[in-house]
C-alpha cells in the first residue's frame, strides 16, 4: 500500500495542525503545467501524471520547498468524463493511484515532517439538479476516486470547486464514508450565488452540518472577491474555513477570472477576447499582494490557506513568510542589498550605484 512508504517522521494529522495553527495548501497545478508544456488548456485533464511523471514531481517539489503543508495528488479532472471526453478512460485507475503514489514519494523527500498528501475529487461539469440518473453518475464517480486516495494512502481528501452545493453534498457524504478527513470548497460565480441558489453562507452551514471538517471557497476569485464571501462563511459555521483564491486581480466589475476582457488597446489579439485561461498575465497579482492576503485570512480566523490556479512558488513562499515561516526556498528570498544599483552594499561602485535613476 501506498501510504506505508511515507517518511517515517511523526506526522500530524489535519486536524490536529488546524488546531495548532494555519495550513497552507499549495494548489495551481493546472496552470503551472500548461504554462510549463505538459498540460493541454482547455480540456485540463492531468495526463502529465503518466506521461511527465518527473514535471509534476518538481512542481511538488518546488511547492513543498516554498512552504506548503499539503502535497495535493494530481487527481483534478482525472475523473472518469474527463477521461471519457479524451478517449482514455482505461488510463483512470492508474492516474489515479500514479498520482497519490508521486506525492508520497515527494512528500517523503522532507526533511523534518512530513506534508500531508491529500486525494482530491471535484466538479465533475455533469452535475444536474433533481436529476437522479445524474447524481448516481457523479456518486459512482466520487467512489471510484475516493476510493482509490483510500487505497493509495491519502491522509485527507479535498472536493473542491463546486458550483453547485448540492454536487458538493454528495461528494462530502462518499467521503465521509471513506473515514477520511475532509476539505470542501466551492467556487463562488460571478452571480454571487451558486448555481443551485445557495449563498456562501448558507452552503457553508448546510455543508458543516453535514459533517465537512472544512469548509470554504477555492478558484473563480482572486483575493479581493474572495474574502467577503469567506468571512460571510466563517460567520456561519464553527467547523475550519479554507480559502484559496486564484492569484487574479478580481474586481466588483469583474468577480471572477472568467469575466475579465481583452484590453481595448489591443483588440482581437486574444482569440474570442478572452484572457481565461492564457492570457491572464496582465491581471496577475504580485507575491506581496498574495501574503497580505494570507495575514488577512488569518486574521480572520480562516486557518486552511492557499492559492489556486495561476500560483506559482514565489506566491506560496510569500504566504508562508508572512505567516512567520522561513521555508526552504526562503534561503532565496529578494535580498536588493547588494543589487548593482539599488543595493545599499558600501563595497559596491559608488559610480554605478549613481546610476539608478537614470535606469
Amino acid at each position: 500500500m501506498v501510504g506505508a512508504m511515507t517518511a517515517t517522521h511523526t506526522k500530524r494529522g489535519l486536524l490536529e495542525r488546524l488546531s495548532e495553527g494555519p495550513v497552507i495548501c499549495a494548489e495551481g497545478y493546472l496552470f503551472e503545467l500548461e504554462r510549463r508544456g505538459y498540460l493541454q488548456a482547455g480540456t485540463f485533464v492531468p495526463e502529465v501524471v503518466l506521461e511527465h511523471p518527473e514535471a509534476l514531481a518538481q512542481v511538488h517539489r518546488e511547492l513543498m520547498r516554498a512552504g506548503s503543508d499539503v502535497i495535493e495528488a494530481f487527481t483534478y479532472y482525472g475523473h472518469r468524463e474527463k477521461l471519457r471526453l479524451i478517449g482514455k478512460e482505461d488510463a483512470l485507475e492508474p492516474l489515479n493511484l500514479g498520482a497519490l503514489e508521486l506525492a508520497h514519494s515527494v512528500a517523503a523527500e522532507a526533511d523534518g515532517e512530513p506534508p500531508l498528501v491529500a486525494g482530491n475529487i471535484c466538479n465533475t461539469n455533469v452535475w444536474h439538479p433533481n436529476d437522479e440518473a445524474a447524481a448516481r453518475t457523479v456518486r459512482a464517480m466520487f467512489e471510484e476516486q475516493v476510493g482509490w486516495a483510500v487505497e493509495g494512502g491519502a491522509d485527507y481528501v479535498i472536493a473542491e470547486t463546486f458550483y453547485h452545493c448540492e454536487e458538493a453534498r454528495v461528494a462530502l457524504d462518499v467521503i465521509k464514508q471513506s473515514g477520511l478527513p475532509s476539505v470542501v470548497t466551492l467556487a463562488l460565480p460571478a452571480s454571487g450565488t451558486f448555481v443551485d441558489g445557495y449563498s456562501a453562507g448558507d452552503a457553508a452551514a448546510v455543508l458543516a452540518e453535514d459533517g465537512a471538517d472544512v469548509v470554504g471557497l477555492n478558484c473563480f476569485r482572486g483575493p479581493v472577491t474572495t474574502m467577503e464571501a469567506v468571512r460571510e462563511m466563517r460567520a456561519r459555521v464553527s467547523t475550519h474555513v479554507a480559502a484559496l483564491p486564484v492569484p487574479y486581480r478580481t474586481t466588483e466589475e469583474f468577480p471572477t477570472f472568467f469575466t475579465f476582457v481583452e484590453r481595448e488597446e489591443a483588440p482581437a489579439r486574444i482569440p474570442n477576447g478572452r484572457p481565461f485561461p492564457v492570457a491572464l498575465d496582465p491581471f496577475l497579482c504580485d507575491r506581496y499582494e498574495m501574503a497580505g492576503f494570507a495575514r488577512a485570512a488569518v486574521d480572520a480566523d480562516v486557518r486552511y490557506v492557499g492559492v489556486c490556479c495561476g500560483g506559482g512558488p514565489h506566491h506560496v513562499r510569500a504566504m508562508a513568510e508572512a505567516l512567520g515561516r522561513t521555508p526552504p526556498a526562503s534561503a532565496y528570498s529578494p535580498d536588493m542589498s547588494k543589487h548593482f544599483a539599488f543595493g545599499t552594499d558600501p563595497s559596491l561602485d559608488e559610480h554605478t550605484r549613481g546610476l539608478a535613476s537614470t535606469l
